[in-house]
């Protein structure tokens, strides 16, 4: 999408704090974070939001999940713990109409 700005982050147009990126996804670190360690796991492609992941997408969402435990580790919160958090639509709080998924820790987390 030419006007999606994760899009843009993901082809180096938008500047972003990277933190770790393979061929299926990219994680860098949240403008606004809410914890010490905040961090945006998306996937290269372009999936609006959870609402459209289908068994032909699937994949990639497993895969950012596979890979969440290694992102947190960059992070030096592997052992702590963390969270991940999706929001699906505008009544969730979703700003960015790409699929994301926030990891969050660093700290004890309240709930919600």
């Amino acid at each position: 999408m030419d006007n999606c700005i994760f899009c843009k982050i993901i082809k180096g147009e938008i500047p972003s704090t990277v933190v770790y990126e393979d061929d299926v996804m990219i994680a860098f670190k949240d403008l606004n974070p809410v914890a010490p360690v905040h961090v945006l796991m998306i996937p290269k492609m372009h999936i609006s939001s959870a609402a459209e992941i289908t068994e032909e997408n699937a994949h990639v969402v497993a895969h950012i999940f596979n890979k969440a435990k290694e992102v947190a580790e960059i992070m030096g919160i592997g052992n702590s713990g963390f969270r991940i958090v999706n929001n699906c639509g505008e009544n969730a709080g979703q700003t960015v109409m790409h699929l994301h998924f926030h990891l969050i820790g660093g700290k004890t987390l309240l709930w919600p």
